[in-house]
C-alpha cells in the first residue's frame, strides 16, 4: 500500500509550536492550495488543509515560515478520531508531514495592516476561503536573480539548517 501526499501551498495563520506533556514539539496548521484549473469566466477555487508536524520538524516549520508563506510539504494521509465538548465523536483528516521545504519564493514580510508584501512590493488578495480576514497576498515567480538581490551571509550568526 503506498501512502503519500505533496503539497505546495500557503499557511493560513500565525504559527504556535507546542509541546506534549512527554516534551515532544507539535505543530499543527492549515494551508491554503489553489487548484490548478478554473471554469472558464470563474476564479480559480482554493482548497485548504489541515496540517501537522512532529519534533525537529515542527521545529523547523515554525521557526523559518510563517503565515502567509509558502511552503512544499509531503507526508501521509491519515484519519483520527475524537469526542468533543459535547460528547460527540468527530473524524479529522490531515496530513502528517515528514518532510517540509522551502519554494524559492522572494523573502517577504508584513506591513502595519497585517497585509503580506514581498521585497518588490507585489500585493494581491488570495480568492476564497472560509476567513475573509485570513486572506493572503501572492507575490509574483521569479525568474530569476541580480546579484544586488542577494546578501553577504558569511558574518552573520544565524543558525540556519542548511
Amino acid at each position: 500500500m503506498y501512502n503519500k501526499v505533496i503539497l505546495m501551498g500557503r499557511i493560513c495563520h500565525d504559527l504556535e509550536l507546542k509541546t506534549t506533556p512527554n516534551g515532544v514539539s507539535v505543530l499543527s496548521f492549515r494551508i491554503a492550495v489553489d487548484r490548478s484549473f478554473a471554469a472558464k469566466g470563474e476564479e480559480r477555487k482554493t482548497d485548504f488543509f489541515d496540517v501537522v508536524s512532529w519534533r525537529q520538524t515542527a521545529e523547523f516549520i515554525s521557526r523559518y515560515f510563517g503565515k502567509g508563506r509558502m511552503i512544499l510539504i509531503d507526508g501521509e494521509l491519515q484519519t483520527r478520531q475524537y469526542v468533543d465538548k459535547n460528547n460527540q465523536t468527530r473524524n479529522v483528516t490531515e496530513i502528517v508531514v515528514d518532510n517540509a521545504s522551502f519554494t524559492g519564493e522572494p523573502k517577504a514580510s508584513f506591513n502595519s495592516a497585517g497585509s503580506y508584501q514581498n521585497q518588490s512590493g507585489y500585493q494581491t488578495s488570495y480568492p476564497g476561503g472560509p476567513h475573509p480576514a485570513e486572506a493572503v497576498s501572492v507575490p509574483p515567480v521569479m525568474s530569476s536573480g541580480e546579484p544586488q538581490d542577494f546578501v553577504d551571509m558569511s558574518d552573520t550568526d544565524d543558525d540556519y539548517p542548511f
